[in-house]
């Protein structure tokens, strides 16, 4: 095998079979997006490709055996990821069908919803998530629709009271589902019991509206243009009780409400919770478009040719310049897929155990939050990037990069705004994953830290002991003696830097402890940009982390040294862009921090001869590439 194959190899991770069958079987498929379909021609296309991925395995992986499927999460969740290198319209469709509507039965439903399983695999039940709307997207907590129980009917009553309300940006509403995953307020003898999740038909078997549904189509958006996202609006819509998702939440004949969870929070996060496998599929598989994109990048890079001298014209690849934009974006990549990878294996372990560990579960939502914010920004940042660095050829839509864009923007809100789900990391970093957390409300969140925080939980990846042995045996312990190429100072400065941020932001909203609520939202928003740091720098942590736990698990040792060396980049390219905040938090010194622009670009030196094995590494076959530019 080749050095790029050994590569490869540690990159793939432990679902590699999966991966290697995607790569195989996708590209028989002839999933090249068409420019020239229009909105209605490009969704069935679509749809019909969705259909061709049923035999693969892959929608039946996401279930349980007890539920008709086959109980491998971590296959879905890579299965998913892959078909992002082929078409992101089409992982769209799959993850709203199996991920989101299919989860949303099998972890929120019981027994008798349980039931629709095989047939939501089989496409022959073809459903939607109407979770967002027009007025509430990242605060679900605040939803309008609402869902009233009639007791002399033994049925819930569906409305959307305000235009606010509208069900909106719904993957599958505007033609394909006729059954929806409804989140609405669950109203019953005057009272509300916060959110809930209901199955609510929407159309018939001629894809008619059904009474008091009324869909619309969203049309043309920024990109995406195979997925046919709409809006739902409910007037007196009656379901029978059953259609309750009641695994949380229960309503008997008479109206009466139950719940094995009594705090209405911890129930409400609880079943966000259960859900969590669309949040990983979504930095996943924008972390595997932006793979395509530097992929197609670095390939023309190697060929396109500008100026010289003596009339000599030099590649791309060798002007340091170039260098700077593209490869420090590969090894960020890198970075992200064993991040990736071993977040999906921490899903996995949590899926099929027996039982569920809630601090586990908590960790895992925490991660999985922080990853999708900074897989879904790198995305955008490195398909623009290398949309710009392949020139006016970049931008034509036959050499793909303008498609990437267009379908990767909106991932930076899907399942969240990544500003709230930063806020969220720091929430639970903040609080020590205390058992009892409110919402994301500026007011109860500062308060909730001001009187729970003592000492910050530093929670480790799973090599725990590799990265505290690598610190430990990091040269000197001063500034002046730091060798900003050991690993374990790269470790060891990361790790510094979230303890400070983090002890700081908490001091500053332990002022809001004995604070009237108008000063405590003050305190909370002039703290949030600090509060939301905490966020991402815990995120480049656990990054790091991943990525040395992954070099140590590779089997090939040229391999490994390879490996080390993009490592090595990435972790000096991150401190180059944080350098403001090491030198003003005296953690190194000017003379010290001088030295990183040029042991960066050292390190650019030492990769360049390798551009193409870490192209190559990235598993993207060049014959699905799609850019014409590459084939000429």
């Amino acid at each position: 095998m080749t050095l790029a194959d050994e590569v490869r190899i540690a990159l793939d991770g432990k679902w590699r079979h999966v991966r290697e069958q995607s790569r195989r079987e996708l590209a028989e498929m002839d999933l090249a997006y068409d420019h020239d379909l229009g909105l209605d021609d490009a969704r069935e296309r679509t749809f019909a490709q969705l259909k061709q991925l049923v035999p693969t395995g892959v929608p039946a992986a996401g279930f349980t055996k007890d539920h008709g499927g086959t109980g491998d999460p971590g296959m879905a969740v890579t299965g998913i990821e892959m078909l992002a290198q082929f078409d992101l319209s089409l992982m769209v469709k799959a993850g709203v069908q199996w991920g989101l509507f299919g989860g949303a039965v099998e972890n929120l439903g019981t027994e008798k919803h349980h039931a629709l399983i095989p047939r939501i695999i089989d496409l022959d039940l073809v459903g939607c998530f109407a979770m967002t709307e027009t007025g509430h997207g990242s605060d679900v907590q605040s939803l309008e629709t609402t869902a009233t129980y009639d007791p002399s009917t033994q049925e819930f009553v569906l409305s959307s009271p305000t235009p606010s309300s509208r069900k909106d940006y719904i993957g599958n509403a505007a033609k394909h589902a006729t059954i929806a995953a409804v989140f609405a307020q669950l109203v019953t003898r005057g009272e509300s019991h916060g959110v809930h999740c209901f199955l609510v038909p929407i159309r018939d078997e001629h894809g008619e509206d059904l009474p008091g549904v009324t869909t619309s189509d969203d049309g043309h958006k920024g990109g995406l243009g195979g997925v046919d996202n709409g809006r739902l609006m409910f007037h007196d819509v009656r379901i029978p009780r059953e259609n309750l998702l009641n695994k949380y939440g229960q309503v008997d004949e008479g109206g009466a409400y139950s719940s094995p969870i009594d705090n209405t929070n911890r129930r409400f996060f609880t079943m966000l919770g259960t859900l969590i496998r669309g949040r990983v599929s979504v930095g996943g598989s924008a972390s595997a478009s932006a793979e395509v994109a530097l992929s197609i990048a670095g390939r023309y890079a190697l060929q396109r040719r500008q100026f010289g001298p003596a009339d000599q014209e030099v590649l791309l690849a060798d002007y340091r310049m170039h260098q700077r934009r593209l490869l420090p974006l590969i090894a960020k990549s890198y970075a992200y897929r064993f991040a990736q990878n071993q977040l999906v294996a921490r899903m996995h372990r949590l899926q099929t155990a027996d039982e569920v560990d809630a601090q586990l579960s908590r960790e895992l939502e925490s991660r999985a939050a922080g990853l999708k914010a900074a897989q879904t920004w790198h995305a955008s940042h490195a398909i623009q990037e290398s949309r710009e660095m392949c020139g006016g050829a970049g931008y034509l839509a036959e050499n793909r990069l303008t498609t990437l864009r267009g379908d990767v923007d909106v991932f930076t809100t899907f399942e969240g705004d990544n500003h709230v789900l930063f806020q969220l990391v720091a929430k639970e970093l903040l609080t020590a994953y205390a058992s009892e957390i409110g919402g994301l409300d500026p007011v109860g969140m500062a308060r909730f830290v001001a009187s729970t925080v003592t000492d910050v939980v530093k929670e480790r990846t799973a090599a725990s002991q590799l990265i505290q042995r690598l610190i430990d045996a990091r040269p000197g312990k001063g500034d002046d003696d730091h060798d900003l190429l050991d690993r374990g100072t790269q470790l060891s400065l990361f790790e510094d830097r979230e303890q400070h941020v983090i002890e700081t932001a908490a001091r500053r909203l332990q002022r809001a402890a004995k604070a009237d609520d108008d000063e405590a939202f003050r305190i909370f928003n002039n703290a949030q940009d600090h509060v939301i740091r905490c966020g991402r720098v815990h995120v480049d942590r656990i990054v790091l982390e991943a990525f040395t736990a992954g070099i140590a698990r590779c089997e090939d040792d040229e391999a490994a040294d390879l490996l080390r060396e993009v490592c090595t980049l990435f972790a000096l390219v991150s401190i180059e862009d944080d350098l403001a905040w090491f030198m003003g938090h005296n953690r190194l010194s000017d003379t010290r921090a001088k030295t990183v622009t040029a042991l960066v670009n050292d390190q650019l030196a030492k990769l360049r001869p390798h551009l193409l094995t870490l192209v190559e590494g990235l598993g993207v076959p060049e014959h699905t590439l799609n850019a014409a530019f590459l084939e000429s």
